[in-house]
This record gives structure tokens, sequence and C-alpha cells, in this order.
């Protein structure tokens, strides 16, 4: 449960401060956001799953914001930013539903 309150007091904080997110970071920003919401899911789903493991999930954490930003920046470089992007979206996007469907048959056996 630590990192969905870690989820959840991080969003409190956004909204309360309202930070200032220089230009050059705004490309990078939303994929970096959904891969850290991947990892968070999959620790949510390995805390269910009796496997979860601090270290795993900081790794997890670091290296999916990571190489998200690198293909967003790597595509922006090659002139393709936007369908990489849309690329990385798309396979967090499915990693995340399948982990909250994963949560789900946990929380509420169906």
């Amino acid at each position: 449960m630590i990192p969905a309150l870690g989820l959840v007091a991080g969003i409190l904080v956004g909204l309360l401060i309202h930070p200032e997110v220089p230009v050059w970071m705004q490309p990078y920003l939303p994929i970096a956001i959904i891969a850290a919401l991947d990892a968070v899911f999959g620790a949510v789903r390995a805390v269910l799953d009796g496997i979860f493991s601090d270290k795993v999930f900081v790794v997890s954490f670091l290296s999916n914001v990571v190489v998200a930003a690198f293909i967003v920046f790597l595509g922006d470089k090659l002139g393709v930013g936007n369908q990489l992007s849309t690329g990385v979206v798309v396979v967090l996007g499915v990693r995340i539903f399948s982990n909250v469907a994963s949560i789900r048959r946990h929380l509420f056996s169906a």
C-alpha cells in the first residue's frame, strides 16, 4: 500500500503547490508520468501477489521513467517523436490496464 499512498500524496502535493514545468521538459513529462504509474500499479499488484520487493520497485520506477523519456527524446531527434510517444503510451497503457485488472481480481474476486 506504500506505493499507492505515495501516489496519492504526490498528487495532493502537486495540486496544492502547482509546480511550473520547464518548457524543455514538457514533451517528456506525460510519458514519464505514465511510466511511473505503470511501476506503481505493478508494485500494488506485487503486494497483493505477496512478491513485493522495494528494490525491484525502485529500480522499476526509475528505469521505466528513464527508458520512456529516452525513447521520446530519441523520437524527437529522429523526427518521429509523436509516433514513438504514442507507442510508449500504448505499451504502458496495456501494462497498466493489465495490472489494474489483476488488482481488481484480487480485491473483488471478480
